[in-house]
């Protein structure tokens, strides 16, 4: 009982933690006292600390399993984890008006969406592999509802985002900068261009989280 309720708890402080930062009039009042770097930075430092404990409480609660384990499994986010790592970097170094995580410079041209055309969520769709990935390999009921929650809050994530920035834009000019974009687009795979920068810098976090996994989660990802 003592798993669940830690679990439970550290659900709850997670959802809070992402819903009372942002929601007016919270977020102006932080952000006047830490200015708009302080506030992303302590935001982020929040929610990756709340996201840890989350974790390990997940794999501290009882098991119950859900999905049958099968050894292929836990393959799944070993070749996932690559393409989520991708999406993420490549999506933090894009210029993005249409979502959130975009930190590149200059003006976003919608005949050349880059990533953007496969997805102008990257960081959202990121989240979702990682998560439906790590559902997979782990399968138990606390874990299903860790990762099932996470897939759900990006897929959602992208509705909201997508009617928020068109509410703000206004209906014409949402839609001529997002004409060339979609929540996920297969075809917009012609729009890509590979940076080995960016690839290089996404082998370098995957290589990270692999190495960080054992001391962060406590269990080796490796089959």
């Amino acid at each position: 009982m003592t798993g669940w309720l830690e679990f439970i708890a550290a659900l709850a402080v997670f959802m809070l933690s992402h819903m009372i930062p942002v929601r007016p009039p919270v977020r102006p009042w932080l952000i006047a006292r830490l200015g708009v770097r302080g506030y992303f930075a302590a935001y982020s430092v929040l929610s990756i600390a709340v996201l840890v404990w989350l974790i390990v409480a997940a794999a501290r609660a009882p098991f119950i399993p859900v999905i049958p384990y099968h050894p292929v499994l836990l393959w799944v986010p070993l070749l996932a984890m690559p393409l989520a790592c991708w999406l993420g970097v490549a999506g933090l170094a894009a210029v993005n008006p249409l979502s959130f995580g975009g930190l590149g410079r200059g003006r976003f041209d919608p005949d050349h969406p880059g990533i953007l055309g496969l997805t102008r969520h990257p960081l959202l769709l990121a989240m979702a592999v990682w998560a439906f990935a790590h559902m997979l390999a782990n399968g138990d009921l606390a874990h299903v509802i860790l990762f099932g929650l996470f897939a759900g809050f990006a897929a959602a994530g992208m509705a909201l985002i997508d009617r928020r920035r068109r509410r703000e834009m206004g209906q014409d000019a949402w839609a001529q900068l997002a004409r060339n974009t979609g929540r996920l687009s297969p075809g917009g795979l012609r729009h890509l261009r590979l940076s080995p920068a960016i690839l290089l810098a996404a082998a370098a976090v995957y290589g990270i989280l692999l190495w960080l996994h054992p001391y962060v989660i406590g269990v080796s990802p490796l089959p």
